[in-house]
């Protein structure tokens, strides 16, 4: 069992940054493909970003494109999402999770960590 647990998240400005890491218990992370997911309120949760092995290939929503980087540091088995120019519709709760498989959905996650508040006020 793979446990993943994020931190970093907060309250911040619209316009302000966070970044928000996700680290393990598990012997390595290397072999998964990494990233983050995120659910408002009353929405259905959906990806954010995500890294593949090796950390040279990222997939990022169109909403966070330009603004949010992903990044991973295997020997510290921890998973960084560096968030820019928050807006108030970046607010939700902040899941990293961790798949065997590149196709980047809620189904195909194999563990998520417990979520992370992130909070934008304008």
């Amino acid at each position: 069992q793979v446990q993943l647990v994020e931190s970093g998240g907060g309250s911040v400005q619209a316009g302000g940054s966070l970044r928000l890491s996700c680290t393990t218990s598990a012997y390595t992370l290397s072999t998964y493909y990494m990233g983050w997911f995120r659910q408002g309120p009353g929405k259905e949760r959906e990806a954010v970003a995500r890294i593949n092995t090796g950390g040279a290939t990222t997939y990022y929503a169109d909403s966070v494109k330009g603004r949010f980087t992903i990044s991973r540091d295997d020997a510290k088995k921890t998973v960084y999402l560096q968030m820019n120019s928050l807006k108030p519709e970046d607010t939700a709760m902040y899941y990293c999770a961790a798949s065997g498989l590149s196709r980047w959905s809620p189904e195909s996650v194999d563990y998520w960590g417990q979520g992370t508040q992130v909070t934008v006020s304008s």
